[in-house]
């Protein structure tokens, strides 16, 4: 057996509690619909506050006693207990009854988290802790009489009283912030230019802040961004690079700029700058080059061909570097066309991009590319512009061409981890070495700590793989690759009856492909008959399509469908997938024909790995771990976004099925185009929850939903408008109140992790853990670093825990986490989020980039997408 995850869940002694007595409560009573609305019976729940916020309180949770061992009783016994947001609770057993006491819930000392079981391990963070020096910052309302309505003039005529306000001010239009106390009331007088008339400033002192308070950190944040400006860097979107100290690579046309993202954030251990020395690549070619060039390749196709490649692309104008992401082509206009100026005054592009910016435009006969903006208002409160037009030939595109990403130039983009702490430090040293940079600091009272902050994380126990005949223990960077093709998966499907569909072409190829994946079937413990083969005349799509739907409307008993096709076509692999997915449900497995040619070694492996592959499809098991808690469900959630403007979002639901996750049950929901925000999560939970009976006889007592792809301000929505849906599918049976844990998943953030073991800063070990200090000071996250990083520094995954009424302890969910980076099938090794967020992203992306429609119902209960 695989090691438990501790004792108990506690986080410390000395805290008072009062016991609550608790009687064992029978076995789940058997699925039931449930009763009318209005006929439940019993009294309403209290309303809980998770970590700032109020939610509907489900009703009390059973909580099992699995081998950490809450209460020393013996396993399995249960109890139930009301769960509080906080699930710190002790056990004791006696006399053959169960008493479980729990602590008051208290308010959490910020930067104090309970700490995870693991090993010590010093850690070094891209943030700087920053000293606040000034006692106060003090806040003020503004109000002008007569009105001035232009922000500019406004802060122009405060601007004339610097003998009165000091010359060191933050002003927002309204609200003034200032590190000096003026009187309660102050009322000033100015002169305005424009026409002479006098204007009263009124200044009403409203509050008094203590300089790391959350209202200061936005001007903080301005401040910072001037001493960027200081230092000659220039702001390109919302970080800040150095295009003349950039890196030419002639042989691919790129430049890339060294840059830096900085921010000030309050965080558990206080006031810190979170610095990330960054890159950004620009082309050299503009995109009417690029045009230019998809012309001559595809004439007869050029439009289709522009917009297949560039809608959806960041590109950056090098005239004030600003960057665009395209959403279409006006082929109808050039720059010869007329635009009108906030002036009024209309002007062609062409004679607007001279006056402006002294560039001429040479070719006048080329369509504009064209950027809509989100929806928003500029500061005076206009509408912004509904699109904005843009010139190819003075556009460049940004980012690495796909083609081109080969490890040579990766290489040079990639910073180890002392790299990355050496421009840390040198942007740190630029700082205290300019006069000006020092100086706009120390006038609102800031003060930053001469190096980065380090502190002390904890490295998770390893965990154990789990196959059919035993298990493994998996090596310092956590892969069994390996393991996997030489010793039997914990589940194989036969493969009796399969089709083999491939082009006349490449019979030879087709044969080889057979004869390796015989030889390699037996170690990994599948079966597998010989295929029916399908001999294409072509390879045109429509011949595919034809030839595969005649042979699965012949044959019902096809299991899995392996087609060969020529090149990396994904025309050709998207009608496949559409036909089998949606059309004549069946697994399939699509190979191009570079990937299965070489040498026998390499075919061997390729083959090794594509019926690992075709195994899940078929639903069989490859790996897992130990999962100590009983009656569990994991649920993944992901939502995609197309690039194109009309094309509707699709969420990825993912649900495991069996005690030891290595079932899944999926479905796919479309929605509005760009909406990040799920709907139709209690249809998609209470179909799970019934699939879950069906096959285990009874449901889950505990859920654990890891919801991926959600940004800090979109917290709250999900915790009043996705929660609550998943809470109303618990509703869909009677009786039925398991505990629920929601967390959300981020992988989009700056924080790197440096181990400080030696005299080299190197990446931390696969489980590295970080739950305080740089954590949020206002709920419970942790920072998990699950994979190896073989390359680069070490990015962590950040978990928010939104809900938690399933007694789970900090120490269970970072290690039930990480059990769960452990059973992704695609790669034999921990990944950097948990299996069913991989799931739940692959399935999404098949669906909403290929499918455009939801897969066949018999496909449900399948990893079809991997």
């Amino acid at each position: 057996m695989g090691q438990g995850w501790g004792k108990d869940g506690t986080t410390g002694a000395g805290s008072s509690s009062h016991p609550i007595h608790v009687l064992r409560t029978p076995p789940s009573a058997p699925l039931a619909p449930a009763p009318p609305e209005g006929s439940r019976m019993g009294p309403p729940n209290p309303q809980p506050q998770c970590w700032g916020h109020s939610v509907p309180r489900p009703q009390p949770a059973v909580f099992e006693q699995g081998p950490w061992g809450r209460a020393g009783g013996a396993g399995g016994a249960q109890a139930e207990l009301h769960a509080w947001p906080w699930p710190w609770a002790q056990g004791s057993t006696s006399s053959g009854q169960h008493r479980l006491t729990l602590p008051l819930p208290v308010p959490r000392v910020p930067g104090v988290k309970a700490a995870p079981r693991g090993s010590a391990l010093a850690l070094g963070l891209n943030s700087v802790r920053i000293r606040c020096q000034n006692e106060a910052v003090f806040q003020y309302h503004i109000t002008f009489s007569p009105e001035v309505e232009c922000r500019s003039v406004r802060l122009a005529m405060l601007k004339e009283h610097q003998a009165v306000l000091g010359d060191v001010m933050a002003f927002d239009g309204s609200i003034l912030f200032l590190p000096i106390q003026l009187p309660q009331l102050l009322t000033l007088r100015v002169q305005r230019r424009s026409d002479g008339q006098d204007v009263t400033i009124s200044i009403q002192s409203t509050k008094v802040l203590e300089p790391s308070s959350d209202l200061c950190i936005p001007f903080y944040n301005v401040v910072f961004r001037r001493v960027m400006r200081l230092l000659d860097m220039q702001l390109v979107g919302r970080n800040f690079f150095e295009p003349s100290q950039a890196l030419v690579l002639q042989q691919y046309r790129l430049q890339v700029w060294p840059g830096y993202t900085v921010s000030i954030r309050k965080k558990d251990g206080g006031l810190f700058l979170l610095v990330d020395a960054i890159h950004k690549v620009i082309r050299s070619e503009s995109i009417l080059s690029f045009m230019r060039s998809i012309y001559r390749q595809s004439p007869g196709s050029f439009q289709e061909e522009c917009m297949k490649q560039l809608v959806g692309s960041v590109v950056i104008t090098r005239y004030n570097n600003r960057t665009y992401r395209l959403h279409d082509i006006d082929w109808s206009k050039t720059p010869q066309d007329t635009f009108t100026l906030a002036s009024g005054e209309v002007v062609t592009f062409s004679s607007y991009y001279s006056k402006t910016y002294g560039i001429t435009i040479k070719e006048l006969e080329q369509p504009l590319l064209i950027h809509r903006p989100k929806e928003k208002l500029s500061p005076e409160g206009k509408p912004r512009l509904d699109l904005v037009l843009l010139v190819p030939e003075l556009t460049f595109m940004t980012g690495i061409p796909e083609l081109r990403k080969d490890s040579r130039m990766l290489r040079t983009m990639r910073q180890s981890p002392q790299q990355h702490y050496q421009r840390l430090s040198s942007l740190l040293q630029r700082i205290r070495s300019s006069t000006e940079a020092s100086r706009e600091l120390q006038r609102w009272g800031l003060l930053l700590e001469p190096d980065i902050h380090r502190t002390q994380g904890r490295v998770l126990p390893m965990e154990r793989i789990n196959l059919r005949h035993g298990s493994i223990t998996p090596s310092e960077d956590l892969s069994w690759a390996k393991a996997v093709v030489r010793e039997a998966s914990i589940s194989a499907i036969s493969m009796n009856y399969w089709l083999l569909v491939y082009p006349w072409r490449l019979q030879s190829l087709a044969k080889d492909l057979v004869c390796a994946m015989e030889s390699v079937c037996g170690p990994i413990g599948m079966r597998l008959s010989r295929p029916v083969l399908l001999e294409l005349q072509d390879d045109r799509i429509e011949t595919y399509a034809r030839s595969i739907r005649s042979a699965l409307s012949s044959e019902e008993k096809v299991q899995i469908l392996l087609c060969i096709i020529s090149g990396s076509r994904e025309d050709l692999y998207a009608a496949i997938k559409k036909l089998c997915c949606v059309q004549c449900p069946v697994p399939s497995q699509v190979r191009g024909v570079g990937t299965l040619s070489g040498q026998p070694a390499k075919l061997r492996s390729v083959v090794q790995k594509v019926l690992l592959q075709m195994n899940c499809k078929l639903g069989g098991e490859l790996w897992g771990v130990d999962i100590p808690l009983k009656q569990l469900m994991v649920v993944g959630m992901d939502v995609h976004h197309s690039h194109s403007r009309d094309m509707r979002s699709v969420i990825g639901f993912v649900a495991s099925m069996n005690p030891i996750l290595t079932r899944w049950y999926s479905r796919v929901v479309f929605q509005m185009p760009h909406q990040e925000i799920a709907d139709s999560l209690r249809l998609c939970l209470a179909d799970a929850l019934q699939h879950f009976h069906e096959m285990n006889h009874c449901l889950p007592r505990k859920i654990v939903v890891f919801r991926d792809g959600v940004s800090d301000s979109q917290l709250d929505t999900v915790l009043r408008y996705e929660i609550p849906q998943l809470q109303k599918a618990l509703d869909t049976f009677e009786s039925y109140t398991p505990g629920l844990v929601v967390l959300v998943v981020q992988k989009q953030h700056s924080t790197n992790l440096y181990t400080l073991a030696t005299e080299q800063l190197t990446a931390p070990p696969p489980g590295t853990v970080i739950d305080h200090t740089v954590t949020s000071s206002q709920g419970q996250d942790f920072f998990l670093l699950a994979h190896h990083s073989r390359q680069g520094c070490s990015i962590p995954t950040r978990y928010i825990c939104l809900l938690n009424t399933a007694n789970l302890s900090c120490e269970h969910i970072q290690r039930l986490t990480f059990k769960l980076c452990h059973l992704y099938w695609n790669w034999p090794g921990t990944v950097r989020v948990p299996a069913p967020c991989g799931y739940a992203h692959r399935l999404a992306f098949l669906a909403g980039h290929i499918l455009h429609h939801e897969p066949g119902a018999q496909l449900c209960d399948k990893l079809f997408f991997l």
